[in-house]
This record gives C-alpha cells, structure tokens and sequence, in this order.
C-alpha cells in the first residue's frame, strides 16, 4: 500500500493550502450576506438603520418578526407563493415528463420538433407581445397566469429526455408492447415510476424558480390580495430604499405610528421577510439534496 502512495511534495502541500484559502473566503463571502441578512433581522431597528450590525445582533428582538407576522398583505402574499409554487411546480413536473418521454421516442420529424423546442430556449416573441396574448385570453389579473405562466423550461425538459433515454431500457419498451400496453400504460406504469430522481430534480428546479419569482406578479396581477411573497417583498423593499415614499409604507403597514417609527419597523421587517421568504427554499434543497446530486448528474455517461 505504501509503494502504491504517491509522495507529496513540498510543492503539492503549498497548492493544497493556498487552495483552502481561497476557498474559505469564497465560502465567507457567499455565507457573509446570509448571516447579516439573519442577525440584521433580529436586531433593533436602530442598531440597522445605524449600520452598527456587522457579526453579532444588536439589542436582539422579535419586533420584525411579529410584524411579518401580524401584516396581513405579507401572509397573503405567503399564501400566494405556496399556492402557487405547489399548484404551477406539480403541472411543470407532469408536462416536462410527458413531452420528455415523447421526445425520448423514435418518430418521423424528431429532429424538426426537436429543433423547434430549442428554438424557443434562444428566441421569444418578448414580453408586449405575451402581455397582449395572455390579455386576451383572460388571464390578466388571475391566479391561473401565476400557475400556467413558464409552465416548461427546456432545459429541464432537455435533462429530463436525456435521463429517459439513458437509464430506462429500450428492451422495457419492447416488452411492455408484447404485453399489449400502449404509450400512456408504458408512461404511467413504467417510465414514472423509473424516474424519480429526475422528478425529484424538476420539483427543485421548478419550486425554486416559481417561489421567487416576483416579475410575474409585478406584470400581470394588478390585484393586491393576489401577489406573491416576493412581489410583496420587492415592494416593501423599495419603498424602504426610497424612504420618502413613506406614504406608501404608511398604506403598506396600516400602522398608526409616527412616520419615522414606520421607516425603523419596515428596515427591520424587510430583513425579517427575506429570511421567512429563503426559508422553504433552503428546506426544499435539503429535503431533496440526495436526489438532486444523483439526478443532475445520471445520464451525463451512458452505459
């Protein structure tokens, strides 16, 4: 064992250091932001708006929190983005997997449909032109634009053909049909239940994108009651950045308070937001973290 060891050289140790270096500060700058984010949320609203919060909290208090917490338009929105994330995720999962399988197949005209789903990755009609379609269809100002918009990514659709045609024999297919099963047995009964690695990627990809997306309640839902979380939150935060729109944060709080109580509470609040807001996120990467790990990676070497 030892004849089979490679020697370090002095050289080797030096790299491998210089190495752990630059990575622990990669590391404490990515970390960094979060954990100001963390201690800013808990601290007084003085201690904030002071820039006196650099490592540890200041004054700690629960205030930001009972406020997120007591704002009804800030639950809503909560709600909202739940509702949406679980509802417009589970209908991207099913329509990615179903065209995935069927890309996945031996038809006439692959390659031109094939050609046409790519076509869309690099070029869009832009966002006045989808405004007015979706407009017109009814969808303006609805929960079903929240759920139906960017309902296939395809690039996951491109990972999830992929993994189809790499870890699900051919000879499944071939038999399943001897058995007298058509596309729609073979999907449900066979290919799904294969695939839940994959699924279990998409969830990830999906619930993350549609959790924090705010532009597309920003565009289309001009209805308070329904925005999601992260529209809610941008709005707060920019009314924050731009303290003399406190007004708006007068109406946005409902608060009877003097206005500078109000620009001290929301400094606090929006902090508190982002961490409530990261919360399911973080959960759903660690949930799914084994999956995630084997599922990017499965099909990039076939055999």
């Amino acid at each position: 064992m030892d004849a089979l060891a490679v020697k370090r050289t002095r050289k080797d140790v030096i790299f491998d250091i210089i190495n752990m270096i630059v990575w622990v500060v990669v590391l404490l700058l990515i970390l960094y932001p979060l954990w100001l984010i963390l201690i800013a949320s808990v601290s007084s609203a003085e201690a904030v708006i002071g820039g006196k919060v650099f490592i540890w909290p200041i004054d700690f208090s629960w205030v930001g929190y009972e406020a997120v917490f007591e704002h009804q338009e800030l639950l809503n929105g909560f709600v909202n983005s739940f509702i949406y994330t679980v509802s417009g995720t589970a209908l991207s999962v099913i329509v990615t997997m179903m065209a995935a399988y069927a890309l996945s197949r031996k038809f006439a005209g692959k390659k031109l449909i094939n050609l046409y789903f790519i076509f869309t990755m690099f070029f869009t009609g832009g966002l006045i032109p989808q405004f007015i379609v979706n407009r017109e269809l009814g969808l303006y100002n609805t929960m079903t634009i929240m759920i139906l918009i960017n309902c296939v990514s395809i690039w996951n659709l491109m990972i999830a053909r992929t993994f189809i045609q790499t870890s699900v024999p051919n000879e499944l297919y071939e038999a399943a049909v001897m058995d007298g099963a058509n596309h729609f047995t073979y999907f449900f009964r066979v290919i799904l239940p294969l695939s839940g690695t994959i699924i279990a990627v998409l969830c990830v990809y999906y619930g993350v994108a549609r959790w924090n997306d705010y532009f597309t309640g920003l565009v289309y839902i001009r209805d308070k009651a329904l925005l999601p979380l992260q529209t809610v939150l941008r709005q707060l935060v920019a009314n924050v950045k731009a303290m003399g729109q406190s007004d708006a944060l007068f109406e946005f709080f409902g608060d009877s308070g003097t206005r500078a109580e109000i620009v001290r509470k929301a400094e606090v609040v929006k902090y508190c937001a982002i961490v409530v807001s990261s919360v399911p996120v973080i959960l759903l990467y660690i949930f799914m973290q084994r999956f995630f790990v084997k599922g990017v990676t499965i099909g990039s070497l076939k055999g």
